[in-house]
């Protein structure tokens, strides 16, 4: 990350605090060995793992005080994972996955930043047919639809790293693919349901999205 400019921040859950060392801006690129590119990733979309996207931040606000017991977590599409650092800040047990190739090393970085116990990641490909990664309880994630393709490959990665009992975490920010998912969801065996965050006074900007909620049972 030595040519990157980056940037440090705080967020604030009441008391809690998560500190994040992110990209700097949304123009960051640094890929001199190629790695990036050949996983597919281009240099505009390079960086947008790398910042803190509304979405991750109303998934975060939502499980704050969300019952999770002593379920398996899983994170898809983490990006700066704050999530999943705030789960590991609650001691429950979290599971991180990302495709970039510097998620790693971020979620490291920000992991040791909290004070925190390392948080197990793999870096995981959707289209793959195997991974080491198990089965879950819950399974968590936003702003994962970019393309109608992510619908059918995301709905299938849920499924397969779902146990019998499983529920699912998705926030959308509104990009016309929800509904085309929880058909998909339903056809899997799950109930959808679809609400509105209570409130989003931590966001600049008011949030045209959705939490979608999955759970089989």
């Amino acid at each position: 990350m030595t040519n990157l400019r980056l940037c440090y921040q705080t967020v604030e859950f009441g008391k809690l605090d998560i500190h994040l060392c992110t990209l700097r801006n949304k123009q960051e690129f640094y890929d001199p060995t190629g790695i990036a590119e050949q996983l597919g990733i281009c240099s505009a979309s390079w960086p947008l793992f790398g910042v803190i996207w509304p979405s991750s931040l109303v998934l975060a606000h939502f499980i704050l005080d969300y019952e999770t017991g002593s379920k398996r977590i899983l994170e898809v599409g983490c990006g700066m994972a704050l999530s999943s650092l705030l789960l590991n800040k609650q001691c429950d047990d979290i599971t991180a996955t990302d495709y970039h190739p510097e998620v790693k090393t971020f979620l490291q970085r920000n992991t040791l930043l909290n004070d925190d116990r390392a948080i197990a990641f793999e870096q995981v490909d959707w289209t793959a047919k195997s991974d080491n990664l198990g089965l879950f309880d819950m399974i968590i994630g936003s702003d994962l639809l970019y393309e109608d393709a992510h619908i059918e490959l995301l709905a299938a990665f849920i499924a397969a790293h779902s146990k019998p009992v499983c529920e699912v975490i998705i926030v959308d920010p509104g990009r016309g693919r929800k509904n085309k998912l929880s058909s998909r969801m339903m056809e899997f065996g799950f109930s959808s349901f679809h609400q509105k965050p209570n409130h989003t006074d931590y966001l600049d900007e008011a949030f045209k999205g959705y939490i979608l909620k999955f759970e089989r049972s």
